[in-house]
C-alpha cells in the first residue's frame, strides 16, 4: 500500500532529507585521489550521527556500512573498504539518514580528479535523466510516466538502464511501496497523489544493461566491465511541481 504523508510527517521527512543531502555533499567533497572508500564511509557516519540521526543503511538487511560507495564499473551497493581512489575514477555514493521516525535517501556519482569526457557525459546524462523523469512527478500523472521519461532520455544518449534495481517509496521504512522502475510505458502504474514520497534513482550503464552480483552479496557490477553512474533524490508529490526533499543546499 502506498502511504500518503501528512503535513507534519512531510516536515519530518524534510528534516531527514536535509541531513541526507548534506551527507551526500560531504561524501562528494571527499572524492579525490588517495582517499579510501572506508574514509568516506566513516565521515558520512560521523556526520549523520552528529546531526542526531542514524545511518539508514548500517545493518540494513545485514549491510555492514553507512554508505554505499561504488567505483567505476560498480553500479550500486559497493561496500566501503581499503580501496584507494585513483585519478580518473568515478565514484557513486548512496546515503540515507533516519531521524524523527523517517528516512531520507539520495545518491550521486562524483568525479575523482580529472576524468575523461566520456565518463563526465555518463555522469551528466544520468543526473539529467532524473530531472527529465520528475517533470512528470505531478499529481494526476501515472507512476510510469516518470519511468518512461528516464528511459527515453538515457537511451537517446546511447546508454542502458539497469532493470533489476528500481526506485521506491520512502518514509517510515527506507523501502516502501511503490517500486519505481527507470523504464516502462507512459500511462501505466498508480496515479500520483499529493503526499507521496518517492526515491527516484536512475542507474545507468555505459554499455549493456546486463549486471553481475559479486560474491560479497551486495556489490553489483556491469557485466561487460563498462562504467556506470547513479543519481537519486527523495521527492514529494505536491499539488504543483515536485519538491526535492534531498535537494543540495545552495
Amino acid at each position: 500500500m502506498i502511504t500518503l504523508k501528512s503535513s507534519h510527517e512531510i516536515d519530518l521527512m524534510r528534516r531527514a532529507g536535509k541531513i541526507t543531502a548534506a551527507a551526500r555533499a560531504l561524501a562528494g567533497e571527499m572524492v579525490r585521489p588517495g582517499v579510501t572508500t572506508q574514509e568516506i564511509d566513516s565521515a558520512v557516519e560521523h556526520f549523520i550521527r552528529k546531526q542526531g540521526a542514524v545511518p539508514s543503511f548500517l545493518h540494513y538487511n545485514g549491510y555492514p556500512a553507512s554508505a554505499c560507495v561504488s567505483v567505476n564499473d560498480e553500479i550500486i551497493h559497493g561496500i566501503p573498504g581499503k580501496r584507494v581512489l585513483q585519478e580518473g575514477d568515478i565514484v557513486s555514493v548512496d546515503v540515507g539518514a533516519y531521524i524523527g521516525g523517517f528516512h531520507g535517501d539520495c545518491a550521486a556519482t562524483f568525479a575523482c580528479g580529472k576524468i575523461s569526457p566520456e565518463a563526465q557525459d555518463l555522469i551528466d546524462v544520468t543526473r539529467q535523466s532524473f530531472f527529465e523523469g520528475i517533470q512528470f512527478a505531478k499529481e494526476g500523472h501515472r507512476l510510469f510516466d516518470i519511468s518512461a521519461a528516464i528511459q527515453t532520455y538515457v537511451e537517446s544518449h546511447g546508454y542502458s538502464i539497469v532493470r533489476e534495481y528500481v526506485g521506491h517509496g520512502v518514509g517510515t521504512a527506507m523501502h516502501e511501496a511503490p517500486e519505481i522502475p527507470n523504464y516502462g510505458h507512459p500511462g501505466r502504474g498508480p496515479r500520483l497523489l499529493r503526499g507521496m514520497t518517492l526515491a527516484i534513482e536512475p542507474m545507468v550503464n555505459a554499455g549493456t544493461a546486463a549486471i553481475k552480483q559479486m560474491p560479497d552479496g551486495w556489490t553489483v557490477k556491469t557485466l561487460d566491465g563498462k562504467w556506470a553512474a547513479h543519481y537519486e533524490n527523495t521527492i514529494l508529490i505536491t499539488d504543483g511541481e515536485p519538491e526535492i526533499l534531498t535537494a543540495p543546499a545552495i
